[in-house]
Protein backbone atom coordinates (compact mmCIF):
# COMPACT_ATOMS: atom_id res chain seq x y z
CA UNK A 1 0.00 0.00 0.00
CA UNK A 2 1.46 3.36 -0.78
CA UNK A 3 0.72 5.55 2.18
CA UNK A 4 1.82 8.52 0.43
CA UNK A 5 -0.52 8.63 -2.19
CA UNK A 6 -3.83 7.43 0.02
CA UNK A 7 -2.47 10.40 2.55
CA UNK A 8 -2.79 12.99 -0.66
CA UNK A 9 -6.00 11.59 -1.48
CA UNK A 10 -7.48 12.53 1.76
CA UNK A 11 -5.59 15.76 2.50
CA UNK A 12 -4.31 16.90 -0.61
CA UNK A 13 -0.76 17.25 -1.85
CA UNK A 14 1.74 19.02 0.04
CA UNK A 15 3.44 21.45 -2.57
CA UNK A 16 6.46 24.28 -1.24
CA UNK A 17 8.57 26.74 -3.32
CA UNK A 18 12.01 27.31 -1.39
CA UNK A 19 13.52 30.38 -2.02
CA UNK A 20 16.85 29.14 -2.79
CA UNK A 21 17.07 29.08 -6.88
CA UNK A 22 18.57 25.77 -7.22
CA UNK A 23 16.36 23.83 -4.81
CA UNK A 24 13.40 25.56 -6.58
CA UNK A 25 14.64 24.43 -9.53
CA UNK A 26 14.48 20.68 -8.57
CA UNK A 27 11.45 21.25 -7.45
CA UNK A 28 9.45 22.89 -10.62
CA UNK A 29 9.00 21.83 -13.67
CA UNK A 30 7.24 23.15 -16.53
CA UNK A 31 4.11 21.94 -18.32
CA UNK A 32 1.85 22.55 -21.10
CA UNK A 33 -0.86 23.41 -18.24
CA UNK A 34 1.24 25.20 -17.20
CA UNK A 35 4.21 25.30 -13.82
CA UNK A 36 3.89 22.03 -11.30
CA UNK A 37 5.66 21.98 -8.61
CA UNK A 38 6.76 18.59 -6.55
CA UNK A 39 4.38 16.53 -3.38
CA UNK A 40 6.63 16.76 -0.25
CA UNK A 41 4.60 13.57 0.93
CA UNK A 42 4.06 11.61 -2.68
CA UNK A 43 7.47 13.19 -4.57
CA UNK A 44 5.09 13.69 -8.12
CA UNK A 45 4.62 16.89 -9.61
CA UNK A 46 1.40 18.88 -9.31
CA UNK A 47 0.06 21.51 -11.72
CA UNK A 48 -0.66 24.74 -10.08
CA UNK A 49 0.99 26.87 -8.00
CA UNK A 50 2.33 25.82 -4.32
CA UNK A 51 0.84 25.84 -1.54
CA UNK A 52 3.48 27.67 0.27
CA UNK A 53 6.57 29.25 -0.28
CA UNK A 54 9.58 30.83 1.79
CA UNK A 55 13.27 29.04 3.04
CA UNK A 56 14.27 25.71 2.72
CA UNK A 57 14.39 25.77 6.58
CA UNK A 58 11.15 26.67 7.26
CA UNK A 59 9.03 24.53 4.95
CA UNK A 60 5.98 22.16 6.70
CA UNK A 61 7.43 18.83 8.18
CA UNK A 62 5.64 15.90 5.73
CA UNK A 63 6.04 12.59 6.62
CA UNK A 64 6.68 10.41 4.04
CA UNK A 65 7.67 6.52 3.65
CA UNK A 66 8.19 4.53 6.78
CA UNK A 67 7.30 7.44 8.72
CA UNK A 68 4.37 7.77 7.23
CA UNK A 69 3.48 4.18 7.72
CA UNK A 70 4.25 4.64 11.49
CA UNK A 71 2.06 7.96 11.34
CA UNK A 72 -1.04 5.77 10.36
CA UNK A 73 -0.38 2.87 12.84
CA UNK A 74 -0.26 5.09 15.83
CA UNK A 75 -3.47 7.03 14.66
CA UNK A 76 -4.75 3.66 14.54
CA UNK A 77 -3.90 2.66 18.03
CA UNK A 78 -4.94 6.27 18.96
CA UNK A 79 -8.81 5.37 17.34
CA UNK A 80 -8.27 1.66 19.23
CA UNK A 81 -6.96 4.26 23.01
CA UNK A 82 -10.25 6.29 22.35
CA UNK A 83 -12.48 3.84 22.41
CA UNK A 84 -11.49 2.28 25.71
CA UNK A 85 -11.88 5.74 26.87
CA UNK A 86 -15.24 6.34 25.49
CA UNK A 87 -16.34 2.55 26.97
CA UNK A 88 -14.87 3.27 30.41
CA UNK A 89 -16.29 6.99 30.43
CA UNK A 90 -19.64 4.92 29.52
CA UNK A 91 -19.02 2.41 32.80
CA UNK A 92 -18.27 5.19 35.31
CA UNK A 93 -21.02 7.09 34.47
CA UNK A 94 -23.35 3.67 34.61
CA UNK A 95 -21.47 3.45 38.37
CA UNK A 96 -22.65 7.21 39.31
CA UNK A 97 -25.89 6.26 38.29
CA UNK A 98 -26.03 2.06 40.27
CA UNK A 99 -25.00 5.12 43.75
CA UNK A 100 -28.10 7.22 43.24
CA UNK A 101 -30.56 4.39 42.86
CA UNK A 102 -28.98 1.27 43.75
CA UNK A 103 -32.32 0.17 45.63
CA UNK A 104 -34.67 0.02 42.85
CA UNK A 105 -31.72 -1.20 40.21
CA UNK A 106 -31.54 -3.93 42.77
CA UNK A 107 -35.05 -4.64 42.92
CA UNK A 108 -35.16 -4.60 38.72
CA UNK A 109 -32.52 -6.81 38.39
CA UNK A 110 -34.04 -9.42 40.75
CA UNK A 111 -37.41 -9.23 38.83
CA UNK A 112 -35.66 -10.15 35.65
CA UNK A 113 -33.13 -12.67 36.73
CA UNK A 114 -36.12 -15.70 36.91
CA UNK A 115 -37.20 -14.45 33.21
CA UNK A 116 -33.80 -14.86 31.79
CA UNK A 117 -32.84 -18.38 33.78
CA UNK A 118 -35.28 -20.49 31.16
CA UNK A 119 -32.93 -19.19 28.00
CA UNK A 120 -29.79 -19.48 30.13
CA UNK A 121 -30.71 -22.96 30.40
CA UNK A 122 -31.28 -23.53 26.98
CA UNK A 123 -27.95 -22.01 25.90
CA UNK A 124 -26.07 -24.01 28.26
CA UNK A 125 -25.10 -20.80 30.66
CA UNK A 126 -25.57 -21.61 34.49
CA UNK A 127 -27.11 -18.88 35.89
CA UNK A 128 -25.99 -19.76 39.62
CA UNK A 129 -22.51 -20.06 39.27
CA UNK A 130 -21.66 -17.10 36.09
CA UNK A 131 -19.08 -14.92 37.70
CA UNK A 132 -20.82 -11.96 35.72
CA UNK A 133 -24.14 -12.70 37.96
CA UNK A 134 -21.92 -12.84 40.93
CA UNK A 135 -20.12 -9.53 39.70
CA UNK A 136 -22.84 -7.34 39.52
CA UNK A 137 -24.66 -8.81 42.74
CA UNK A 138 -21.71 -7.96 44.93
CA UNK A 139 -21.71 -4.71 43.32
CA UNK A 140 -24.89 -3.79 44.91
CA UNK A 141 -23.78 -4.74 48.01
CA UNK A 142 -20.88 -1.77 47.92
CA UNK A 143 -21.30 1.43 49.72
CA UNK A 144 -22.41 4.59 48.17
CA UNK A 145 -18.90 5.63 49.32
CA UNK A 146 -17.29 2.69 47.69
CA UNK A 147 -19.02 3.11 44.39
CA UNK A 148 -18.38 6.63 44.33
CA UNK A 149 -14.29 5.71 44.57
CA UNK A 150 -14.69 2.99 42.12
CA UNK A 151 -16.53 5.00 39.50
CA UNK A 152 -13.66 7.69 40.13
CA UNK A 153 -11.00 4.74 39.67
CA UNK A 154 -12.48 3.93 36.23
CA UNK A 155 -12.64 7.51 34.89
CA UNK A 156 -9.37 8.14 35.97
CA UNK A 157 -8.19 4.99 33.99
CA UNK A 158 -10.59 6.70 31.26
CA UNK A 159 -8.91 9.59 31.50
CA UNK A 160 -5.30 8.38 30.55
CA UNK A 161 -6.56 6.35 28.07
CA UNK A 162 -7.88 10.06 26.26
CA UNK A 163 -4.37 11.48 26.73
CA UNK A 164 -2.70 8.34 25.08
CA UNK A 165 -5.00 8.71 22.44
CA UNK A 166 -4.30 12.57 21.81
CA UNK A 167 -0.44 12.12 21.98
CA UNK A 168 -0.59 9.30 19.49
CA UNK A 169 -3.52 11.01 17.43
CA UNK A 170 -0.72 14.25 17.38
CA UNK A 171 2.31 12.14 16.98
CA UNK A 172 3.78 13.86 19.86
CA UNK A 173 7.13 12.41 21.45
CA UNK A 174 5.42 13.22 24.84
CA UNK A 175 2.50 10.87 23.57
CA UNK A 176 4.83 7.52 22.68
CA UNK A 177 6.65 7.72 25.88
CA UNK A 178 2.93 8.35 27.83
CA UNK A 179 2.00 5.73 25.95
CA UNK A 180 3.90 3.06 26.51
CA UNK A 181 4.55 3.78 30.25
CA UNK A 182 0.93 4.08 31.14
CA UNK A 183 0.07 0.75 29.00
CA UNK A 184 2.66 -1.12 30.81
CA UNK A 185 1.46 -0.22 34.17
CA UNK A 186 -1.79 -2.24 33.19
CA UNK A 187 0.12 -5.42 31.85
CA UNK A 188 0.62 -7.05 35.18
CA UNK A 189 -3.36 -6.18 35.61
CA UNK A 190 -4.40 -7.69 32.51
CA UNK A 191 -2.33 -10.43 32.67
CA UNK A 192 -3.69 -11.61 36.34
CA UNK A 193 -7.05 -11.11 34.60
CA UNK A 194 -5.92 -13.56 32.50
CA UNK A 195 -4.96 -15.88 34.50
CA UNK A 196 -7.96 -15.87 36.09
CA UNK A 197 -10.04 -16.75 33.19
CA UNK A 198 -8.90 -17.09 29.36
CA UNK A 199 -11.27 -14.98 26.86
CA UNK A 200 -10.84 -14.03 23.66
CA UNK A 201 -11.26 -10.27 24.29
CA UNK A 202 -8.68 -10.22 27.26
CA UNK A 203 -6.22 -12.07 25.29
CA UNK A 204 -6.95 -9.57 22.37
CA UNK A 205 -6.30 -6.50 24.44
CA UNK A 206 -3.47 -8.33 25.81
CA UNK A 207 -1.47 -8.84 22.59
CA UNK A 208 -2.64 -5.61 21.56
CA UNK A 209 -1.04 -3.68 24.18
CA UNK A 210 2.40 -5.89 24.47
CA UNK A 211 2.84 -5.16 20.75
CA UNK A 212 2.26 -1.26 20.85
CA UNK A 213 4.66 -1.39 23.87
CA UNK A 214 7.07 -3.18 22.07
CA UNK A 215 6.55 -1.44 18.22
CA UNK A 216 6.61 1.82 19.40
CA UNK A 217 10.14 1.33 22.13
CA UNK A 218 11.66 -0.26 18.76
CA UNK A 219 10.33 1.94 16.19
CA UNK A 220 10.75 5.53 17.62
CA UNK A 221 13.73 4.45 19.73
CA UNK A 222 12.66 5.25 23.34
CA UNK A 223 14.69 4.92 26.18
CA UNK A 224 17.66 4.78 24.39
CA UNK A 225 17.08 1.81 22.07
CA UNK A 226 18.40 1.52 18.81
CA UNK A 227 20.57 4.91 19.47
CA UNK A 228 17.87 6.91 21.11
CA UNK A 229 16.34 10.26 20.29
CA UNK A 230 19.31 11.64 18.17
CA UNK A 231 18.70 8.70 15.74
CA UNK A 232 15.31 9.14 15.91
CA UNK A 233 15.58 13.23 14.67
CA UNK A 234 18.29 12.14 12.41
CA UNK A 235 15.67 9.76 10.63
CA UNK A 236 12.92 11.69 10.85
CA UNK A 237 15.14 14.29 9.09
CA UNK A 238 16.65 11.92 6.36
CA UNK A 239 13.20 11.08 5.20
CA UNK A 240 12.24 14.71 4.22
CA UNK A 241 12.00 15.05 0.66
CA UNK A 242 13.57 18.20 0.72
CA UNK A 243 16.56 16.82 2.87
CA UNK A 244 16.97 14.58 -0.19
CA UNK A 245 17.15 17.38 -2.52
CA UNK A 246 19.27 19.32 -0.68
CA UNK A 247 21.67 16.46 -0.89
CA UNK A 248 21.34 16.20 -4.50
CA UNK A 249 21.89 19.67 -5.15
CA UNK A 250 25.29 19.61 -2.86
CA UNK A 251 26.41 16.50 -4.77
CA UNK A 252 26.09 17.96 -7.92
CA UNK A 253 27.92 20.78 -7.17
CA UNK A 254 31.00 18.55 -5.62
CA UNK A 255 30.48 16.73 -8.95
CA UNK A 256 30.84 20.06 -10.79
CA UNK A 257 33.82 21.70 -9.22
CA UNK A 258 35.75 18.21 -8.84
CA UNK A 259 35.17 18.35 -13.16
CA UNK A 260 35.99 21.76 -12.90
CA UNK A 261 39.24 21.47 -11.12
CA UNK A 262 40.24 18.54 -13.62
CA UNK A 263 39.96 20.71 -16.54
CA UNK A 264 42.31 23.33 -15.78
CA UNK A 265 44.57 20.36 -14.48
CA UNK A 266 44.52 19.14 -17.92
Amino acid sequence: MDFALSSCSWHGHETYAPEEPALRARLRVDTPAGEAWRCLRCANFVPGPPKASGPADRAPEVPRGRLLRDRVIMRLLAVERLIRALVLILVAAGIFQLRTSKTHAKEAFDNELPLIRPLADQLGWNVDESKLIKTIDDTFALSSTTLTWLALAVLAYAVLQLIEAIGLWLVKRWGEYFAVVATSLFLPLEIFELSEKVTVLRLILLLVNIAAVVWLIWSKRLFGARGGGRKYHEEHGAESLLTVERAAVLESRATSTETAAAERTD
